[in-house]
């Protein structure tokens, strides 16, 4: 881990680095045993279950975007929170820094166990373009958002920012942090393992060519 002062003593970023502000950056490496990594996409198939792990909120992705929505609602950080079950308990910018949910101690036994077939971290990119990385070309999937509950933040962002159900799928995980994709046959075994995260059925794989592979 390294620190050291964002450009000297004069650099600052608006709505980023201010005066004086240090960042601080670091990294992990993990290790998977060969043969065991994921996605295994010549298993997944159309019909397999989408399992969906409920997200805290923005996950440190899109707060470009969320800054912009800040400032064109004439908004502080300082100002109570608007939205959600803690309005006015909190400041915004307490409720915007809402921690990022990790799921290490919840999906590790699932995945050691050998019933998943993908992972996908819904990270910068958001629900439409992380899971497709983890799916063979001719598979899509099809999720239905009234199986998930979806933290007030994101219906704040897209009513009183005014974005888009596109933008705000490519830039918002939309409540669910990550994905888990599983054959039927697996998904009560998988969801039992599950137990210290809220898991939700969500969706299931779908062919994208109506059965026609190209």
């Amino acid at each position: 881990m390294f620190l050291e002062p964002l450009g000297g003593e004069t650099a600052e970023m608006p709505g980023v680095y201010s005066k004086g502000a240090y960042d601080l950056a670091g990294f992990a490496v993990g290790a998977v045993e060969r043969g065991r990594q994921l996605p295994l996409k010549d298993t997944i198939q159309a019909g397999d279950i989408i399992l969906g792990l409920s997200s805290t909120g923005a996950h440190s992705n899109g707060y470009s975007l969320i800054r912009r929505v800040v400032q064109k609602m004439d908004l502080k950080y300082s100002d109570p929170c608007p939205f959600g079950p803690d309005a006015n308990k909190m400041t915004l910018g307490e409720a915007l820094l809402t921690p990022t949910k990790i799921y290490v101690k919840s999906v590790l036994p699932a995945l050691r166990s050998g019933r998943v077939k993908a992972f996908a971290h819904i990270t910068g990119g958001g629900l439409s373009e992380n899971i497709p990385r983890v799916l063979p070309k001719h598979l899509g999937v099809e999720l239905d958002a009234k199986k998930w509950p979806m933290p007030a933040v994101f219906g704040w962002i897209a009513g009183g920012g005014g974005v888009n159900e596109t933008e705000m799928l490519r830039t918002f995980n939309c409540g669910l942090g990550g994905i888990i994709i599983v054959s039927p046959s697996e998904q009560a075994h998988v969801m039992r393992m599950m137990t210290e995260d809220n898991v939700h059925v969500v969706g299931t794989v779908k062919d994208r060519f109506g059965g026609k592979h190209g």
